[in-house]
């Protein structure tokens, strides 16, 4: 049997390994990623230390009708690189998993230890239909 090891632990052992990586450089090469679920937790992690870095009030992660997914950052409205079809349905995943959030509709605060410091992050979650939206909201 696999042992799997907690994921909120494992996000924050990568935001300390990635700390001082560019993220939109890593985030644009997991997509293709192999290992689907570490390509997963990896994004969350690179997501957060971007949104620190750059002071962003959000990111938003949605799959649309057909599946595809897109981020989006408010801080200004960019998009970031998608981490494609396979990872995107691993972070839903992962979210859910870590939040405990269930059924169509929830929020949650979601304490992140990066190196010596640590944050709180809004986590949302809701479904309608076949879309799905993951808003992590920043503090200010």
């Amino acid at each position: 049997m696999k042992e799997k090891r907690n994921l909120h632990l494992k996000v924050q052992e990568l935001c300390d390994c990635y700390a001082t990586t560019d993220p939109l450089k890593e985030m644009s090469v997991l997509g293709q990623d192999k290992d689907r679920e570490e390509g997963a937790l990896k994004w969350l992690a690179l997501a957060a230390l971007h949104g620190v870095n750059h002071n962003a009030e959000e990111i938003r992660i949605e799959r649309g009708t057909g599946g595809k997914f897109t981020v989006v950052a408010k801080y200004r409205e960019t998009e970031l690189p998608s981490p494609g079809a396979a990872v995107g349905e691993k972070i839903l995943n992962a979210v859910r998993e870590i939040t405990h959030i269930e059924g169509d509709k929830g929020k949650t605060l979601l304490a992140l230890g990066i190196r010596e410091d640590s944050l709180e992050l809004k986590v949302k979650m809701k479904v309608q239909g076949d879309r799905e939206v993951i808003t992590i909201e920043f503090p200010r």
